[in-house]
């Protein structure tokens, strides 16, 4: 049997937040990118997160019948939301400054849609959503 004490809570390697320039546009004062720090979600943030974002609607011309449908352009917005660490999103002055209400809408004020897509998709990475299971198997053995 193989030693199971590799899968402790204690023993687990911690994920850290990443930083990654997600805009070219937001520069300090030397006009250097800001990076953005974003961490990834626990699986069970995560399906409060899809839960929150299904709902169920009637199948038709079946009585009683219903199927779960996900927003899935929703959820990816509040996915990457809860994941932002900095940028704040949920900053009122920030907000007010893009004429935004609430985070998901600031994000895709402040971000152009190329720009927005790029972040979702780095937004899966981090949360592991693109890695298969021989890519994660060989990045273990390295």
């Amino acid at each position: 049997m193989s030693n199971l004490t590799a899968f402790l809570a204690q023993n687990a390697m911690k994920i850290e937040s990443e930083k990654h320039v997600v805009s070219k546009r937001f520069v300090d004062e030397n006009r250097k990118p800001i990076e953005w720090e974003i961490a990834a979600v626990t699986s069970d943030e995560d399906e409060l997160l899809r839960k929150s974002h299904t709902k169920r609607l009637p199948v038709p011309g079946k009585k009683n019948a219903y199927q779960p449908t996900t927003d899935f352009d929703a959820y990816a917005a509040s996915l990457a939301v809860k994941c932002t660490v900095f940028p704040n999103l949920h900053d009122k002055e920030l907000q007010d400054s893009y004429g935004a209400m609430g985070a998901e809408a600031l994000l895709k004020k402040m971000l152009l849609p190329g720009e927005y897509a790029e972040y979702l998709k780095l937004i899966q990475s981090i949360n592991g959503f693109d890695v298969g299971m021989e890519e994660a198997v060989e990045e273990a053995k390295n």
